[in-house]
Formats: C-alpha cells, sequence, structure tokens
C-alpha cells in the first residue's frame, strides 16, 4: 500500500432541475455509474449525499450546481474508469445536461491514503487549477503530477482531447 491515493473533483452546473426532460438522460445513467465506480479495480471512496449519490449536495447558493468528489488507489485506475469504462460514452454526452463552465471544472491531486477531502478541499482544489494551472497541488490528467515524494515531470495521460478539465 502506497501513502498517497488519489482524489479527482468534478462540478457542473446543470442545463434544469431534477425532473426537467432536459436532464433527465443524466440521471437515469446516475446509478448505474455509480455502480459501476463502486466496483472499479482502484475505488476507495466517493461523496454522498443522503442518496447513493451527491446530487443532493449543495456546495453553492446555486442550486444547478452538483458536485462529484472520488478518492482512487492512483492516477491509472481513475483513468480506466474514467476512459475504459462505460463511463466514457455516458460522460461524451455531458454537454447535453451541462452548462459550459469557464472556469476549471475537474482537477486531480494526492491526498495521504486514508484521507476523505471535504467539499471545500475540493473547491479550493479548482480555484487553484483555475488561477494558477497544473501544479503537484491540483493537476489534470494532461499534466499529471507524481505523489508527493516520487520523481518525475508531469505526465500526459493522453484523455480523449474533449475532457481535459473545461467543458
Amino acid at each position: 500500500m502506497t501513502d498517497w491515493q488519489l482524489a479527482q473533483v468534478n462540478v457542473g452546473r446543470m442545463r434544469g432541475q431534477r425532473g426537467d426532460p432536459q436532464v433527465a438522460g443524466f440521471y437515469a445513467e446516475l446509478d448505474a455509474i455509480n455502480a459501476l465506480a463502486d466496483i472499479a479495480p482502484g475505488f476507495v471512496w466517493r461523496l454522498q449525499g443522503d442518496g447513493n449519490d451527491a446530487t443532493d449536495l449543495r456546495p453553492t447558493p446555486d442550486p444547478l450546481f452538483l458536485i462529484n468528489m472520488s478518492v482512487w488507489a492512483d492516477a491509472e485506475a481513475l483513468f480506466d474508469f474514467v476512459y475504459r469504462t462505460t463511463h466514457t460514452s455516458v460522460m461524451s454526452r455531458r454537454k447535453a445536461w451541462f452548462e459550459r463552465l469557464e472556469s476549471a471544472y475537474q482537477a486531480l491531486w494526492w491526498v495521504p491514503a486514508g484521507h476523505r477531502p471535504t467539499i471545500d478541499e475540493a473547491l479550493a482544489k479548482l480555484w487553484l487549477l483555475d488561477r494558477f494551472g497544473p501544479t503537484p497541488h491540483a493537476f489534470t490528467f494532461k499534466a499529471r503530477f507524481p505523489a508527493p515524494g516520487e520523481a518525475g515531470a508531469p505526465v500526459d495521460m493522453q484523455p480523449d482531447p474533449w475532457c481535459m478539465g473545461r467543458a
């Protein structure tokens, strides 16, 4: 077991509230994607509200703003889940359900093994990425930094071009 695990956050502003036909496809896929994550190799934890997901949590005053967070054993495990499972085809429809954000909507960072990030911590990582670009403190799959104490330069994990941290 390593001393570090990879945390991720992604956020978005929905095109409508739950029950709106415009976002019904997102909610129809949510339980299956969460179940897939729960059994994925390297999955450690995901943020949940009162239900099986985090859609009832309100990290900002905007009722259409959603947050998703999880922790993974390493970057490769998260990358495999995001880009090599049915999650990819669901994610490819993101623009139908979410508004375009001008700021960073996805950030990755290393956490000590066993740590569960808070919403405030995750939002701060998005802010760091938005203001300073990828650094060892907040990064993306396009510029993935090594875990603390590991040598090496940032690695381009070659994510799909349409999914690199900005809509």
